[in-house]
């Protein structure tokens, strides 16, 4: 039998795993909202990230370059939501689930293109996934191999929290795109172009939650497939919430969410006879849970999902 330390180390590692991916998208929505705009197309954007990084993974063979295009293809609907939300002023949600229905539709018509007609990509090599860092450095199986011995994404994702709350309160863009999201008008007397600075908050959640994506297709498994992302970027979206929409309080409560995932893992692949529709459950129990009990009343950027339209006096 597994020792404590063992189990530990696991749920840990599978923790890390399934957050990464949770962290990514997550970081997308805190630089969107903090303009103003809301997102909630994150889950559409991440399902196409997904795809196009299983599809480009599978011809290249190269999961950085597939990683990249991913976040490229993120960029790309987030694009779309963005002209719809800042340019002509569209609701956001509305917007949003526009582009959680044009998200996995699309992947679903460029896979059957792209694939002899099925709804999935055909599988990466296992050699040609994302490398795992740290793998060789400790001995297999062993309590510090199972926690530290994680794909690139991993510590990529930990990287980006970093880089991104650097950015939104250590510069001066991070200053001004706080203020968009706190009040556009006056933000504008300023001389700051409030609809840049939307647009690229935007864009750059897209490719954020396009890398969310592309970390389940290329690390967490090895191609794409239509319940691959399944209520992962609404989780993210809530981690955001849940985070106070900043960087490294979404990053805790998407290892929160990770965790749980980790537990309801570890269960399946136990002796106990749980079953799996339960345990697939857990995370979103959690999610819902987490929003009500330890959330409470949050409260966005003041002009959060309000449509704003330039001054022209």
């Amino acid at each position: 039998m597994s020792s404590a330390i063992d189990i530990l180390g696991t749920i840990i590692g599978i923790t890390l795993m399934y957050a990464a991916p949770l962290m990514f998208t997550s970081l997308g929505g805190v630089l969107s909202e903090n303009s103003g705009v809301i997102n909630i197309g994150l889950e559409g954007m991440m399902a196409f990230g997904a795809f196009v990084g299983a599809a480009v993974g599978f011809y290249t063979l190269n999961p950085w370059i597939a990683f990249l295009v991913a976040g490229i293809a993120g960029g790309l609907l987030a694009l779309l939501h963005a002209i719809a939300t800042v340019t002509f002023t569209a609701d956001h949600t509305i917007s949003g689930v526009a582009i959680n229905f044009i998200g996995p539709g699309l992947a679903i018509f460029l896979s059957r293109m792209f694939f002899d007609g099925a709804a999935m990509t055909e599988p990466i090599p296992l050699e040609n996934k994302m490398p795992m860092l740290f793998n060789d450095l400790f001995s297999q199986g062993s309590f510090f191999e199972r926690v530290f011995g994680q794909y690139a994404t991993v510590y990529l994702a930990f990287i980006l929290v970093a880089v991104v709350w650097f950015l939104l309160y250590k510069t001066k863009f991070g200053l001004r795109l706080r203020s968009v999201g706190e009040n556009p008008r006056a933000a504008e007397t300023l001389g700051i172009k409030v609809r840049t600075i939307k647009y690229v908050a935007v864009i750059l959640s897209g490719i954020f939650a396009g890398f969310g994506g592309a970390t389940m297709s290329l690390a967490v498994v090895n191609n794409y497939r239509i319940t691959l992302i399944s209520g992962h970027g609404f989780i993210a979206l809530a981690a955001m919430i849940f985070g106070k929409w900043r960087p490294q309080g979404a990053m805790w409560a998407c290892l929160l969410f990770g965790f749980a995932q980790g537990i309801s893992v570890y269960l399946g692949s136990t002796v106990l006879n749980i079953s799996s529709s339960l345990l697939a459950m857990v995370p979103y129990v959690i999610t819902i849970l987490a929003l009500i009990f330890v959330v409470g009343e949050a409260h966005g950027p003041k002009a959060n999902g309000i449509p704003y339209e330039k001054n022209e006096g």
